[in-house]
């Protein structure tokens, strides 16, 4: 049978109060029986404000307890290197610096680089440094609106810019322009289940599923030998009840991230226009265009969580031509045309066991 395990990825503001919501709902879909292999171990917490599932085979005879305690200590590594809700956290030391070298540690770095990477080959589609953007449309960590107009937005955006982020790679620092801020919600949660699912590899365990936050990366076979069957929930309102998927597919050694902008917005009660959190780096507003989610396959849970961010900057069409010319990346688009019908995308290399459909 179906064993269905509700993750639920946008709650991202709770204890810890990490990371913004930029996944959906996703729902694990192992198949297993009734009672489950006892070969297979289930360890789960929290973690970023929302929980972690790691399922995985024993045949290494790896302890469980001593796991576990490896796994909070990664994850609070990572909390200590890139949460803004850390005053003493390298993150915030680097947006308090006031223009001052910094000294980062090595998952800091790792994150940074990746993500100017992303940041060029996107030409600033994904951009690591539109803190001030995201805070001034009240999407920072502490969900307070700032008085938004032209003037205020150009100014906000002017303390925002990958290609100014100085890095000196030798003595592992980093530096950013005065009034800078540095904003990793975009493809952290990525990294920390890429990071989770190595850990796991370091003890030499090769079938595997890592979930936090609703970004997955699996490997090898689940306890009845089939590959992870990952559901992906369709993009309804928050205030909906029951459980509809839009699709489930079948990862082989890939990992899934999906971003969606129907979960984390507000309402402007004047002009009745809904604003998402999803913030278009070059207007310095958040993306307006069709795309209601974005589901992106890699092998690296760190790409497909940027790149599903990407992609809702770029709209239905820029992530379509991205998806056909990358053969890295595959995924599946929800999207509304003109008159507002949901429409469906798939790259034709998914395995894609069910798709609902109204």
């Amino acid at each position: 049978m179906y064993r269905l395990m509700r993750v639920n990825a946008a709650n991202r503001n709770g204890l810890g109060r990490f990371y913004f919501v930029f996944g959906l709902y996703t729902y694990l879909l192992l198949t297993i029986t009734c009672s489950p292999s006892t070969s297979y171990e289930t360890l789960q917490g929290q973690a970023q404000g929302s929980t972690y599932t790691l399922r995985f085979d024993l045949s290494k005879n790896t302890e469980s307890q001593l796991l576990q305690k490896e796994i909070d200590q990664l994850l609070s590594n990572i909390d200590q290197s890139m949460s803004t809700y850390i005053p003493g956290s390298i993150i915030s030391q680097l947006n308090q610096s006031e223009g001052a070298w910094v000294k980062v540690d090595d998952l800091f770095m790792r994150v940074l680089t990746t993500s100017m990477e992303v940041a060029n080959a996107t030409e600033g589609a994904f951009d690591p440094t539109i803190g001030s953007v995201v805070q001034l449309w009240g999407f920072g960590f502490d969900e307070i609106r700032g008085d938004i107009n032209e003037i205020s937005i150009q100014e906000a955006l002017s303390r925002s810019g990958f290609e100014r982020i100085n890095v000196d790679s030798l003595e592992n620092s980093v530096r950013i322009p005065n009034g800078f801020s540095i904003d990793f919600n975009a493809i952290a949660q990525g990294f920390s289940v890429d990071t989770l699912a190595l850990l796991l590899e370091s003890k030499g365990i090769q079938n595997y599923m890592v979930e936090l936050g609703g970004e997955v990366r699996a490997r090898g076979y689940n306890a009845k030998g089939d590959y992870w069957n990952i559901g992906i929930d369709r993009p309804i309102n928050e205030s909906a009840t029951g459980i509809e998927l839009q699709a489930i597919i079948s990862l082989k050694n890939q990992s899934l991230a999906t971003s969606g902008n129907y979960r984390k917005f507000w309402v402007d009660e004047q002009t009745g226009i809904k604003y998402a959190h999803t913030i278009n780096p070059k207007t310095g507003r958040p993306a307006m265009n069709q795309l209601l989610s974005a589901s992106i396959v890699h092998a690296e849970a760190t790409m497909a969580d940027a790149y599903a961010t990407a992609c809702m900057v770029w709209g239905h069409l820029k992530c379509v031509e991205f998806l056909e010319t990358n053969a890295d990346y595959s995924g599946v688009l929800v999207y509304a045309d003109v008159e507002g019908n949901w429409l469906t995308y798939y790259t034709p290399e998914l395995n894609i066991s069910l798709v609902e459909t109204d």
